[in-house]
């Protein structure tokens, strides 16, 4: 009986630590819920809340290319560089919207977007989803423990990924070039 237990304990805590995902926060380990959902295939549903308070899902921008644009929070230095960057080159893209996702309150982000004049992304915030489990960003550890790790997904008109980066150190900005020429291909 006690083997059965201690098998029981370390085989549950293996396939936690397996499903779990390594990143760097200032060159300190950090642990995500998992690993990113995989290229080629459907991205996962979501529902977050935007800037007005209303739901919007993925289904929401249907026929679309969409970049996720995924961190931890917008009154931070890389991640409003991040939304900076995307906003600018958003706007050059045809058929293709740039969601910024965040655990920020929809307050804060309208905020932010009114004070920095950000006009051409959406911003979206997973304060009451489980979008951060389903793509494998929440990070489960660490002062940071609640947020979204840095990534970014691209999603096709048909509803596939096809890149996907989650960004080795928090305190990194994304490969930009690399995301938009997955949209240009």
């Amino acid at each position: 009986m006690v083997s059965r237990l201690i098998f029981s304990t370390v085989f549950l805590f293996s396939v936690f630590s397996f499903a779990q995902n390594t990143v760097l926060m200032g060159g300190k380990p950090v642990h995500t819920y998992s690993k990113l959902p995989a290229v080629n295939k459907a991205a996962p549903k979501f529902t977050l809340t935007d800037v007005t308070m209303k739901d919007q899902t993925l289904d929401s921008y249907k026929g679309k290319y969409v970049i996720l644009n995924i961190f931890p929070s917008v009154d931070t230095g890389v991640c409003s560089a991040s939304v900076h960057h995307f906003n600018e080159d958003a706007g050059n893209i045809p058929n293709t919207v740039v969601l910024c996702i965040s655990k920020d309150l929809p307050f804060a982000q309208k905020r932010f977007c009114g004070a920095e004049g950000i006009k051409n992304v959406v911003m979206l915030s997973d304060f009451r989803s489980d979008f951060g489990k389903t793509y494998g960003v929440e990070i489960t550890d660490s002062v940071m423990k609640g947020l979204l790790s840095r990534a970014v997904v691209v999603i096709d008109p048909s509803g596939k990924i096809i890149y996907e980066e989650q960004v080795d150190d928090i305190s990194h900005e994304p490969n930009y070039e690399a995301a938009i020429a997955a949209v240009k291909k």
